[in-house]
């Protein structure tokens, strides 16, 4: 045999796996799946069916935790989870805790970590990281060598331009008085961000809100406002056309139900 699958493990009709993969206890693979070579899936992984995973992907891996790490205890995180008709490039790590929706695209290189649940049909970029306790939406593009804080929420819709960068510790690591105000970004449903913008910790842009390349956000973004500049101030309304009430996708009304 090419590949390893231990014998508690189960994968469903013409689901395919390349040479040196390892397929460790009780995971479940679907139907139709197309696993790499040297592929490396963790315990109790479930895959949907219609998964491709590529070449040299770990899913399902435990976290790591440094010595002064402010997380000081291990989670007994639920399995990973890879939903139906999802894509996963090479080079990517999944962490046991995540949660993959439907029809989600994985870029290469890009970093999902525990306790991550991501909608159906977003797009997570080539090199992106999405650190733990993240939630976002369906509907997303986080693009190219972005990076999202732990603790952050991104609701359906969002866009995150190449390059963008989130913070959530204003004290930069000094102090144990930074624990109590630890926060992540939130980015309301519509929500754009241009290339290579940074948010700041706990900031907050509302529905329909664009941050303008390069700014550097240091408060809230008003709902359907561009903001622009370093630090970021409002610089005009969204126009009416590109607001997500204005578009002809199809149940685009539906999906806030």
């Amino acid at each position: 045999m090419s590949f390893f699958m231990h014998t508690s493990s189960k994968a469903g009709v013409s689901t395919k796996i390349g040479y040196g993969s390892v397929i460790m206890e009780n995971v479940i693979l679907g139907d139709n799946c197309e696993i790499g070579c040297k592929v490396i899936i963790h315990p109790d992984t479930i895959i949907g069916s219609n998964v491709r995973i590529d070449d040299h992907t770990v899913i399902g891996k435990k976290p790591m935790r440094a010595a002064n790490s402010i997380m000081t205890t291990e989670d007994n995180l639920p399995a990973a989870i890879i939903s139906d008709n999802s894509i996963i490039g090479s080079f990517v790590a999944i962490y046991r805790g995540a949660e993959i929706g439907e029809k989600v695209l994985v870029a290469d290189f890009a970093s999902v970590r525990e306790n991550v649940q991501i909608g159906s049909f977003t797009i997570i970029g080539r090199g992106v990281t999405v650190e733990n306790y993240c939630k976002i939406g369906k509907y997303c593009k986080l693009e190219s060598e972005s990076y999202l804080t732990a603790y952050s929420t991104v609701e359906d819709r969002v866009f995150i331009a190449p390059g963008v960068l989130t913070s959530n510790d204003n004290f930069i690591g000094r102090t144990k008085e930074r624990f109590k105000y630890f926060k992540g970004v939130t980015i309301k449903r519509g929500g754009r961000i241009g290339v290579g913008a940074v948010i700041l910790p706990g900031k907050t842009i509302n529905e329909d809100a664009l941050v303008a390349g390069g700014s550097l956000v240091t408060k809230d973004v008003p709902a359907r406002k561009i903001v622009a500049g370093v630090p970021a101030r409002i610089f005009r309304e969204v126009p009416e056309e590109q607001l997500l009430a204005n578009q002809e996708w199809k149940d685009i009304e539906k999906e806030k139900e």
